[in-house]
């Protein structure tokens, strides 16, 4: 599909969420001013195409309300269907600032995801049409890489800037994540599969944070935070679990989720602005980690001075 044409279909999503509701003049007027028409209005026909386009494509609805004469974005009711939508819509807003503003390219400034460009559209296209993958992959943790994995792609999932791939290894008949940097030469084969009925790809994760899962249950996780973290924590939670305890000089979120490796990490990039209050075999970790680096220093400072 033409580059333009999705363009167009951003563009018109976009105009149509940020204003709520739209008549057909007033959409007709901003479409005359922006850098698709030219000058030119748009014809009805025209939007009845991209109407249908925009539904087929990006799953978007545009509706139509017969009282008030005006246009407007159907939100599914479901939750996590909503939160996919709206993330949609976020970006495609996001997307039609930044292609629209290309005078100020040097002062927009996004994040490089590296995963993306090289494999993504083919997993995608694989997800699309149910079909198996055979890549190979160098993980960070083995010294030689694996060949020919043969795959079953679920779903894909964003973090901390890379793209990550869920599904079955047929050899090992587990599920497994992937992250699309280590992947090469990932083509489809003409093995279709078939996705479990049961599989949810929102549930995956519900109870994690980040991409690493365990076989643990998820449990109760409280850290107390000063009065700034607190703030950062408040506008971006850790998890959707997060229920805050606000107190005079402090605040104690509370969590329920796993012990995964993901998630210490990212406690342990807050340094000395939150503790581990519970559980303790959580704090426990936290603190050794801590002990580490610490160590790690004082060994280099040592060294150093031995340098000198």
């Amino acid at each position: 599909m033409a580059k333009n044409l999705i363009a167009k279909y951003i563009w018109i999503v976009d105009t149509i969420e940020r204003r709520g509701s739209i008549s057909r003049d007033l959409l007709n007027e901003l479409w005359m001013q922006s850098e698709f028409s030219d000058g030119n209005p748009l014809p009805r026909r025209s939007f009845y195409n991209y109407r249908a386009g925009i539904a087929d494509t990006l799953g978007i609805d545009i509706e139509f309300n017969k009282s008030t004469y005006e246009y407007y974005i159907a939100h599914d009711g479901t939750e996590n269907a909503s939160k996919r939508q709206q993330w949609l819509l976020d970006s495609m807003s996001i997307s039609s600032m930044v292609s629209s503003s290309a005078d100020l390219s040097s002062r927009i400034l996004l994040e490089y995801v590296p995963s993306a460009r090289e494999f993504l559209p083919t997993i995608i296209d694989a997800m699309r049409h149910n079909l198996r993958i055979k890549f190979n992959y160098k993980s960070y943790k083995r010294v030689n890489p694996r060949y020919g994995i043969r795959f079953d792609p679920y779903f894909v999932k964003i973090f901390n800037q890379l793209w990550y791939v869920i599904g079955f290894n047929i050899a090992d008949k587990k599920i497994k994540t992937y992250s699309l940097d280590r992947m090469s030469d990932v083509v489809i084969t003409d093995v279709t599969f078939k996705m479990p009925e049961d599989f949810v790809p929102d549930e995956f994760f519900a109870d994690c944070y980040g991409i690493t899962t365990d076989e643990d249950e998820p449990k109760r996780i409280a850290i107390k935070a000063e009065p700034t973290q607190a703030k950062y924590l408040r506008a971006l939670p850790l998890h959707p679990s997060q229920q805050e305890e606000l107190h005079d000089d402090f605040s104690i979120f509370r969590y329920k989720m796993r012990n995964t490796y993901d998630m210490r990490e990212r406690l342990l990039s807050h340094g000395s602005s939150i503790e581990v209050l519970e559980p303790p075999e959580l704090k426990a970790q936290i603190v050794d980690e801590m002990k580490k680096a610490l160590e790690n220093y004082e060994k280099s400072s040592q060294n150093n001075k031995k340098s000198q």
